[in-house]
């Protein structure tokens, strides 16, 4: 899932790319998340897999921007809070770019 695109900033719109098609009833699921930063695609993801009645959903997130929350969502598991600035690096892209860096750096305008 994701709402940037190509874009420095967010659409609003969610795009779900491929569902899962596992039961999830009784399951105990774990969102791993890359960024969380708007709220928007973790609430989408909760919202799609609470309705299928697992025994408990996390997420866990690598890096969440407290600061540029638009929706209130719940992150259990958090690795680093950072600023309100676009990262790069390390499996996060800008248009497809910089996806392979090996470390995680900031996207200059």
């Amino acid at each position: 899932c994701s709402s940037y695109g190509d874009s420095k900033s967010t659409s609003g719109e969610v795009k779900l790319g491929l569902d899962i098609s596992v039961p999830l009833d009784g399951k105990h699921v774990i969102i791993v998340e890359d960024i969380v930063d708007t709220g928007l695609t973790l609430q989408y993801i909760r919202d799609l897999l609470a309705v299928r009645h697992p025994a408990s959903l996390d997420c866990c997130a690598l890096l969440e921007k407290p600061d540029a929350l638009k929706v209130q969502v719940k992150v259990e598991y958090s690795g680093f809070k950072i600023g309100n600035e676009f990262v790069v690096g390390y499996g996060l892209d800008y248009a497809q770019s910089y996806r392979e860096l090996p470390y995680i750096g900031l996207m200059e305008a």
